[in-house]
């Protein structure tokens, strides 16, 4: 059991480590192929910090741990809302801008109840699923910059200028860095959880809910917190949907379309999925009522509550 503790503690630090250089190294890439600064924040920064989700999915899905797989999506879109929104809220208050409602918020719903109907079609999602999943997020990226170009006079704090003139060997060193971290942490962190999952007698369903779903979720955790203890605005609502978005269309859809996910374990059709529902719904509410467009310490204890509520329920069976 310590052994498999410590796998997963290396597998986490990996992860965070491979997912850092890899937005590096991709943010560079993208200077160097003329990519305009709105474009790299918008698409390549959300598909690189997704990459910790896709390759534990992806592990999961192809040693036959399909419910791994799938709970840590399902998970890690849960603790985007209910740890990391409800932590920076408790920090201090999140203005919400008009997009929250009219563009991001409908497609991440849309996204969720669209997995939703796929699984609970057959159990299982399939190759064409996977494939329109795919399509759904190309169409959603081609959306989302062409809205982003009317409001170009924004600056994107989470694109670091100076990656621009990064020498090409020490972009490709940080690829190779990012590469081999995220494919030996998602080796650990798989086979660490299977085991511990294994030894306690829970389902890797559970592990992948709490466990994995937190870890894949550290990154985006970290950088929301200390741009709250810093009173920046940097991480906003738009970014912890988008990356709602990305884990549902480009890790599942990506994974399945390699390997179809069959659900083996009911629980996570029966209970979980709703949850991930629920607090996907329930930003809208929160957003609008009682002060508008403000998320406050009041909001973000409620959110972080039912998170803690959400972890306790997955233990008690």
């Amino acid at each position: 059991m310590i052994q498999s503790i410590f796998f997963v503690i290396i597998g986490f630090i990996l992860l965070v480590i491979g997912g850092e250089y890899l937005v590096r190294s991709s943010v560079a890439l993208s200077f160097r192929l003329k990519l305009s600064k709105m474009v790299i924040g918008l698409t390549v920064v959300s598909f690189a910090t997704s990459a910790p989700e896709l390759l534990v999915s992806l592990q999961a899905a192809l040693e036959g741990s399909a419910d791994l797989a799938l709970s840590n999506v399902i998970g890690s879109n849960i603790a985007n809302i209910g740890l990391v929104l409800g932590i920076t809220a408790l920090i201090g208050p999140l203005a919400i801008d008009k997009d929250f409602y009219k563009f991001n918020w409908p497609v991440m719903v849309l996204m969720s109840l669209a997995l939703y109907a796929f699984l609970d079609n057959d159990g299982k999602l399939t190759r064409t699923e996977g494939a329109i999943l795919l399509i759904s997020l190309v169409f959603y990226m081609f959306l989302l910059i062409k809205r982003a170009r009317k409001h170009s006079d924004k600056i994107l704090e989470e694109v670091d200028d100076s990656l621009e003139k990064v020498s090409n060997f020490k972009m490709i060193l940080w690829l190779l860095i990012g590469g081999v971290s995220l494919y030996f942490g998602s080796e650990f962190l798989v086979s660490g959880a299977k085991d511990i999952a294994s030894k306690m007698g829970i389902s890797e369903a559970v592990i992948g809910l709490t466990m994995v779903a937190i870890g894949t979720s550290i990154p985006e955790l970290a950088a929301s917190v200390i741009a709250a203890l810093k009173k920046e605005k940097a991480i906003s609502l738009g970014n912890l949907i988008g990356s709602n978005i990305f884990n549902i269309a480009s890790v599942l859809g990506l994974t399945s379309l390699i390997q179809p996910i069959a659900v083996t374990d009911t629980r996570l059709m029966n209970i979980d999925v709703f949850w991930m529902l629920g607090f996907a719904l329930v930003l809208l509410p929160l957003a609008l009522i009682p002060k508008k467009m403000i998320i406050g310490r009041p909001k973000g204890f409620l959110i972080f509550a039912a998170y803690c509520t959400f972890i306790a329920l997955v233990f008690i069976k």
